[in-house]
């Protein structure tokens, strides 16, 4: 076999490693919704998200508007939720109130991690349920 023979023997050459994916797109509204789940733990990265998403969303691709609203009308949510939550621990009902309002926002960024992964605009972005 000759230098020519070898070559046409030989596998193609790889893609280059920045075509492959790697499963998880941190797209803009995938971002603003882990720093959502993040403030569980460090507690400010909400408010970073919910900035994010307003200054963002003038800017936004035709299915990440209706995210945009999504997480902004979640960041809300959460807000009221813990703050009325909070208010109400001295009558007790604020022990129910408070983890709803926890599992409502863990909920919808889970859902809005969900579409934006799949490049899909949120369902009903107006809602205040999940």
């Amino acid at each position: 076999m000759d230098g020519n023979e070898r070559e046409s023997l030989e596998a193609p050459p790889a893609a280059p490693a920045s075509t492959t994916t790697s499963g998880f797109d941190f797209n803009n509204p995938t971002i603003i919704a882990l720093l959502y789940l993040a403030s569980f733990v460090v507690g400010i990265t909400a408010v970073v998200g919910v900035v994010l998403a307003y200054v963002q969303r003038d800017e936004a691709r035709p299915w990440e508007t209706s995210h945009y609203e999504y997480l902004i009308r979640t960041f809300w949510i959460g807000f009221i939720g813990i703050l009325v939550g909070a208010l109400t621990m001295i009558v007790l009902v604020g022990f129910v109130i408070l983890p709803a309002a926890l599992v409502l926002v863990i909920v919808r960024s889970v859902l809005s991690i969900t579409n934006a992964q799949k490049h899909e605009p949120m369902p009903n972005p107006g809602t205040w349920l999940a």
